[in-house]
């Protein structure tokens, strides 16, 4: 879920199902979007980012699918 979101800055976070919490860019978001509202449901998938940090990537939407990228 996304968990916060600054539309200014296109800047977020997401939490995980399982724990944790990602950061993410809005040139993540895979419908081209670039906003989301927070408490949007999203799948993600982590990768090292920028400096070795972990972030959050091909942010999708969901629309009560279910993919088999980590659900947030």
């Amino acid at each position: 879920m996304v968990s916060e979101w600054d539309h200014d800055r296109g800047l977020g976070a997401v939490a995980g199902d399982a724990g944790g919490t990602w950061t993410f860019h809005c040139t993540a978001i895979a419908d081209g979007s670039r906003d989301v509202d927070v408490g949007t449901r999203v799948a993600f998938e982590v990768v090292p980012g920028h400096l070795g940090r972990m972030e959050a990537v091909q942010v999708t939407k969901l629309d009560g699918r279910s993919p088999d990228a980590q659900l947030a």
